[in-house]
């Protein structure tokens, strides 16, 4: 059975008016994207890639066409709506990882369930597992400035699992990284996609993108090209269930 699309675009466009000169940012994008997902956004600046991303976590609505997030039309929602949608259906990794300097590592996790109304005391064991989850167990009560910025993105991730999100949206998750650390953000991801968290990531490289199911490249606000990839992830998951198929039993 064919997955349903979490995601689906109808002649999506968005125009800034910047007065003298409007810039068509995105010009009737149609895409759908299955649950469960990993998907990589690449392009050129002011290819349209930042601005699908926007729209894609309802951040700013387009100027036209339809977008369906998990069967419900957000394209045509107020501010309010929209603010609604990002708490309850949306994570978000950011390259600055936007953390609260004065909170914790649990409080920071903590923060889109503080604004759907739930106390911290109420969702600590939920927190905390996250924490966990992410190898910072044991730095809870540590600041954002006490921690290195790969383990700053480990808060970050498990921050936008708190809230047991439809997708997560990254933007540029290792940019501000070191190779390594950027490395190991990325298995993270990889380990959650393998669970089926659907992920959407903007890119400007070519080995991020890699590990990615689908790559949308984008040029003068529209899909230029898509790769369809099976990456060596998916490769040698595929490889290792086919020993097990082809093992004797014992």
């Amino acid at each position: 059975m064919t997955p349903s699309p979490i995601i689906q675009l109808e002649q999506l466009e968005k125009t800034y008016d910047l007065g003298a000169v409007q810039v068509h940012a995105l010009r009737g994008v149609s895409l759908d994207i299955e649950a469960g997902s990993y998907v990589a956004i690449m392009g050129p600046s002011g290819s349209g890639k930042s601005t699908m991303l926007n729209v894609l976590g309802c951040l700013d609505r387009p100027t036209s066409g339809r977008y369906y997030l998990g069967g419900e039309d957000v394209s045509q929602m107020d501010d309010d709506q929209l603010s609604a949608v990002r708490g309850k259906r949306l994570g978000f990794i950011f390259q600055s990882y936007n953390l609260i300097e004065q909170l914790t590592v649990i409080e920071n996790i903590h923060v889109p369930l503080f604004y759907q109304g739930r106390d911290l005391g109420e969702c600590y064991d939920d927190c905390l597992k996250l924490a966990e989850m992410v190898g910072l167990g044991n730095r809870i009560h540590h600041r954002p400035k006490e921690l290195s910025g790969g383990q700053q993105q480990r808060v970050a991730i498990a921050r936008s699992l708190a809230n047991d999100p439809l997708m997560i949206l990254a933007d540029e998750p290792t940019g501000n990284l070191d190779s390594t650390t950027g490395t190991e953000i990325l298995g993270l991801l990889d380990d959650l996609n393998r669970h089926g968290t659907t992920i959407i990531l903007v890119t400007h490289g070519e080995e991020v993108a890699a590990r990615a199911h689908r790559v949308l490249h984008m040029k003068d606000g529209l899909i230029d090209r898509e790769i369809q990839q099976r990456t060596l992830l998916r490769v040698a998951a595929e490889l290792e269930g086919g020993s097990r198929e082809e093992a004797p039993a014992s």
